[in-house]
């Protein structure tokens, strides 16, 4: 009996969701709005997080350390840092490396390497490039590096600089945008949202305006609560449905046009690429969305706007 009458309320709200035409047009379209700028959030989050995973794979810590500093203990003190958890990889740039280094940047410039050949020796010191997991992890390496005592030959400090304060507004600026990034896009998807039930709302409370004279006979005959209010959360369910298919149709196009055009100028992000590898989770955000909003705004307007 139970599993019959959810079968003619399911038929009921498809029936409904077809014939109230211009109300179910105008509550698909505004969800479809509010699916699509999800979709785009989506898209948006990912290309910020490549291109920040550009800049942080650019972000490191350099070591250098002086002259005098034995080649065994720097290389100790990379296998120490190696051996730590928030350190990804450590480069080692010997003396000799340092110089050529040097050499190469200055081709150009012959003061500048008359200067270094009158010196006669090699001024640089050899250094090490650590690259950490995460920037806001730096300031705990470098916290280390003061307190590790291989740091320290014959009571003589074997490390002549760190560039980390220097790097530091860098590496603040990107954790900054990092979690600034992620509370825009959870304030934007939450202001769309509700922004879309209101409008859903609106449009529901219509069609139930539109069926009164249905409901009042649905009364007369004894139809139950569940009846009557089941038919519009279910037309409001098919409208989610409806448009979170509509906004996946739409995004293909646009995710191939991006992709082929624009990955240049996106810093290597290919959008077509990300659509189709991630289809699954953006299926299931935009279709959960649409579900949710649907049922959530017919269950509301249902039970404010329709007395039973």
């Amino acid at each position: 009996m139970f599993t019959t009458t959810l079968k003619r309320i399911a038929t009921s709200g498809g029936k409904n969701f077809v014939r109230s035409g211009a109300v179910s047009f105008a509550t698909v379209l505004i969800m479809t709005v509010t699916l699509l700028i999800v979709g785009f959030l989506i898209f948006l989050s990912a290309l910020l997080s490549h291109t920040l995973g550009m800049v942080q794979d650019k972000v490191d810590v350099n070591v250098y350390f002086t002259t005098e500093a034995p080649e065994s203990s720097i290389l100790a003190i990379k296998d120490d840092l190696e051996g730590l958890p928030e350190v990804a990889g450590v480069t080692y740039t010997s003396r000799d490396q340092a110089l050529q280094e040097f050499k190469d940047r200055h081709a150009n410039d012959e003061l500048t390497l008359q200067a270094l050949q009158e010196l006669g020796e090699n001024p640089l010191g050899a250094s090490l490039a650590i690259k950490a997991h995460d920037p806001t992890q730096y300031e705990a390496i470098v916290n280390y590096l003061s307190t590790d005592s291989s740091t320290s030959v014959g009571g003589t400090d074997i490390i002549d600089r760190i560039n980390y304060y220097q790097n530091k507004a860098i590496i603040d600026r990107l954790t900054a945008a990092i979690k600034t990034m992620e509370k825009a896009g959870l304030l934007v998807v939450v202001l769309f949202a509700g922004a879309s039930l209101i409008i859903a709302l609106a449009t529901i409370r219509l069609a139930i305006y539109t069926a009164r004279d249905e409901i009042a006979v649905m009364r007369l005959v004894g139809a139950s609560n569940m009846y009557i209010r089941g038919p519009f959360i279910v037309a409001g369910v098919l409208s989610g449905v409806t448009a979170s298919i509509i906004a996946l149709v739409l995004f293909y196009p646009v995710a191939w046009y991006m992709g082929a055009n624009l990955t240049t100028y996106l810093g290597g992000f290919n959008l077509f690429s990300y659509y189709t590898s991630h289809f699954a989770l953006i299926f299931g955000i935009l279709f959960g969305s649409g579900v949710l909003i649907g049922a959530l705004a017919s269950w509301l307007a249902v039970r404010r706007y329709l007395r039973v």
